[in-house]
């Protein structure tokens, strides 16, 4: 799984105009997943996210967690980002999981959060989504599972 982590003040994500996902302060995730990827992938990465020290303390150090500041997660599927760029202009998406195993996937690292205490908030599987977000810092991380 790759998920790309941005520190944010404020975040929603919209579907055909309807609001589906909105955050205060916290973090957005984009989420991918690829073929081989398992539970344990979505395990790990939901502890490495909640855990993550990259909000500042009263030193200004990136010294505390999301559960340390007590944040929200908003968690948008994204396929795009198996997207592989390396040959011609059009990008290929063949390391990008099939919707039907990356939606159990994506779903598992959502619960995983939530069972963690964190208020998750999602976009739509699948859909087309409008994303909009104030970017803290700019703080943005890109995570995997696999080393």
């Amino acid at each position: 799984m790759r998920v790309v982590v941005q520190r944010s003040k404020a975040a929603r994500v919209t579907v055909a105009g309807e609001v589906t996902g909105e955050i205060t302060k916290g973090l957005v995730l984009l989420v991918g997943v690829t073929h081989d990827d398992k539970e344990e992938d979505a395990v790990y990465l939901a502890d490495k996210i909640a855990n993550l020290r990259i909000f500042e303390d009263a030193d200004e150090k990136m010294n505390l967690s999301l559960l340390d500041v007590g944040g929200e997660i908003l968690s948008v599927s994204q396929f795009t980002l198996y997207g592989d760029c390396r040959k011609g202009r059009r990008p290929s998406f063949i390391e990008a999981a099939r919707p039907e195993q990356a939606v159990g996937l994506y779903e598992a690292l959502n619960r995983l959060l939530r069972e963690k205490g964190i208020r998750v908030e999602t976009g739509r599987f699948g859909a087309m989504m409008d994303v909009e977000l104030t970017n803290d810092g700019p703080v943005t991380l890109i995570l995997e599972s696999k080393a």
